[in-house]
């Protein structure tokens, strides 16, 4: 089902995507889009973690540039709007957006539900984002992009972080990546997982970029 979620800061509404378990969940996870929107991928992520016994939440996060847009990645002129797209996100508003997320998802749970974040590429970007800006419980992120330039915000963190880094990354090359574990390997709370091999978006529920063997 979609629902609609207030912004923090009077901007307006945005939808969401929910996808709720059978029985009480276990905890809320937001699933924070790629640059082609709350698409089918992100929706079968959420659906899988409902069927875990998750409450998995999925906020429309372009909604101020191209409000319920769905792209397909494997489409080549799709895969070219999406990178407009992202150039014209504000990275900043997206944060404030998942906090209301993490706000509405523990309004959800109840009483001292814990609220953990997932996201791929630019939402692992915004995962470890989130980590450094909200009491968000544990945060996840697959392929996030630019996180090198991020690591000033790491002092901030004070609760797990999982980045899953795939070692052929061709949107995050290898110095970026080395400068993500010189700047985060010693985090208390932050781990690395590097995945040789592997490209960006090997994470996908379906299509050319998946890797069943990661």
């Amino acid at each position: 089902k979609t629902i609609p979620i207030s912004t923090l800061d009077d901007r307006g509404a945005f939808d969401a995507y929910v996808a709720e378990p059978t029985d009480t969940p276990r905890a809320a996870i937001v699933v924070i889009q790629e640059i082609f929107g709350v698409n089918a991928g992100i929706r079968s992520k959420c659906d899988r973690l409902a069927a875990d016994g998750y409450l998995a939440i999925a906020p429309d996060l372009f909604w101020q540039i191209a409000p319920g847009i769905q792209l397909d990645p494997d489409v080549p002129d799709q895969m070219q709007q999406a990178l407009g797209l992202m150039g014209k996100f504000n990275q900043d508003a997206g944060i404030r957006d998942i906090e209301a997320t993490i706000r509405i998802a523990r309004g959800m749970l109840g009483d001292g539900g814990k609220v953990g974040v997932v996201g791929y590429c630019l939402g692992g970007r915004l995962a470890f984002m989130t980590a450094a800006r909200t009491d968000v419980d544990a945060s996840v992120g697959y392929y996030g992009v630019g996180i090198d330039g991020l690591l000033g915000e790491t002092q901030a963190i004070a609760n797990p972080v999982l980045l899953h880094v795939p070692e052929e990354d061709h949107f995050v090359d290898k110095d970026a990546q080395a400068a993500m574990h010189a700047g985060l390997d010693d985090h208390p709370k932050v781990t690395l997982y590097d995945y040789p091999g592997e490209d960006h978006g090997f994470a996908t529920e379906f299509g050319d970029r998946r890797s069943d063997a990661a």
